[in-house]
């Protein structure tokens, strides 16, 4: 982008919301006792971090996010980290459902939390509308977002992202003319025959340098810029979710505009793409590197020690700020915040979510005179393709693992999703406990 376009963008005419995500069940049980964007990601971060860095790094610094299931974590986490000097007139809040006088429904849909909202958003001063979703892996610079939204005179603009036939049954699907102009919507199709007219436009392909020898066409990323009038006007009725309804609507009667997205992107709102997302953080060339100083991901600070690492092996692994590691062997693993784990231990694709604290000297030594164990991962533990969340209690010689067992299944220690064995929240696995 050139820069005179840049000094062109007056940046407090941009109002940021970000969407919270409902029940979160496709993240259960990970969102048992927290809202999706409080689930932790890459061993001290949260999910919510993603799409507020995007905005921070992008100069936009007014940035809502609507909210509605389990959102004390959140609240925590928010108003611990994302603290402006008196002087920037930037905030980060929360704006909870809540019930009314006038209104006492809950948030129905994507559209209808950011109507339910209107009124509030309209007391600030803004242009543009960005709204982003909250469950989502990836780094983008939103000025160019906005940019080019200016540039083709648009009232709306799309996000998306160019993907194969085979990833479309998931998404929605874009069609545009050689301007970038949105002139169709296709919500999930599962007939592939459907496709066709939505092949993205040759030109596009090649002014873009996109080189894929398949057939490439545009999915939504649930990201939306809307003008100030437009937004009031398209929310003035009952419809709830702007891809569903909204977006495939105003095609019609809007300058609708795709800006086309050629980075890492990942939806991490399920269980097996939050695990794989996790484990390619891992990676010598991960996908999406946290390590790009450029654009930074934020998160809160909590001035933990280094992590102690007592004649370990591993290989391939983030380990995070705080931990004790004995002579463990760690492979192809995350090991979030303040995690403790003992001598002859062996974990091989797992993605720890750590602790919020460390257990006091009396606590330990009541739990072992009761039996059971101390928060961490005890000795001589196996424990594979799993995710451990936070302040769990793992006894020694606990095997762990989702071999041999249905892919989705419920029990009283334990969970399976996608084939991914899940330990909860402050859940206590006894010693010699085989899963």
């Amino acid at each position: 982008m050139s820069q005179t376009g840049r000094q062109s963008l007056n940046l407090s005419k941009v109002l940021c919301v970000i969407l919270g995500g409902g029940q979160g069940s496709r993240l259960f049980p990970l969102t048992k006792d927290r809202s999706k964007p409080a689930v932790p990601l890459a061993g001290k971060y949260r999910i919510v971090d993603i799409p507020i860095s995007n905005c921070i790094n992008s100069r936009f610094r007014r940035i809502y996010i609507l909210t509605q299931f389990n959102s004390t974590s959140l609240h925590s986490h928010i108003s611990r980290t994302y603290k402006f000097d008196q002087f920037s007139a930037g905030f980060v809040e929360i704006l909870a459902a809540q019930q009314s006088f006038t209104n006492n429904s809950w948030y129905e849909g994507t559209a209808d939390a950011v109507r339910k909202n209107l009124v509030h958003f309209m007391n600030h001063d803004f242009d543009y509308l960005l709204i982003l979703s909250g469950d989502q892996l990836y780094r983008m610079d939103l000025q160019e977002v906005i940019e080019q939204h200016r540039e083709a005179g648009a009232e709306i603009t799309v996000a998306t992202l160019p993907v194969k036939a085979a990833e479309t049954p998931a998404l929605g699907i874009m069609q545009i003319d050689e301007t970038g102009r949105v002139t169709k919507f296709l919500e999930k199709p599962k007939d592939p025959s459907l496709l066709e007219p939505f092949k993205m436009p040759q030109e596009i392909s090649a002014k873009l340098g996109l080189k894929s020898s398949d057939d490439l066409y545009l999915a939504s990323m649930g990201i939306y810029v809307f003008n100030r009038k437009v937004i009031t006007e398209l929310l003035d009725n009952p419809l709830s979710d702007f891809g569903k309804h909204i977006i495939p609507h105003a095609i019609n009667t809007h300058r609708v505009f795709s800006y086309i997205y050629q980075g890492y992107w990942e939806d991490i709102g399920t269980i097996r793409n939050f695990f794989e997302a996790n484990l390619d953080l891992v990676s010598e060339l991960p996908r999406f590197n946290f390590f790009d100083m450029s654009a930074p991901i934020f998160t809160r600070p909590r001035y933990l020690p280094g992590s102690k690492i007592n004649g370990a092996q591993i290989d391939h692994a983030v380990i995070s700020d705080g931990c004790i590691i004995n002579r463990a062997r760690i492979t192809t693993s995350i090991v979030g915040l303040r995690t403790i784990i003992g001598d002859g231990t062996d974990l091989n694709r797992v993605v720890i979510l750590g602790s919020d604290y460390y257990e006091s000297q009396e606590s330990v030594e009541q739990h072992e005179k009761d039996g059971l164990p101390r928060v961490g991962i005890g000795a001589n533990c196996k424990i594979e393709n799993a995710i451990i969340d936070k302040n769990a209690r793992i006894g020694n010689n606990v095997t762990i693992s989702p071999a041999g067992k249905a892919e989705n299944l419920d029990h009283e220690r334990y969970f399976i999703r996608d084939g991914i064995v899940i330990i909860p929240k402050d859940a206590i696995i006894p010693h010699d406990t085989v899963i």
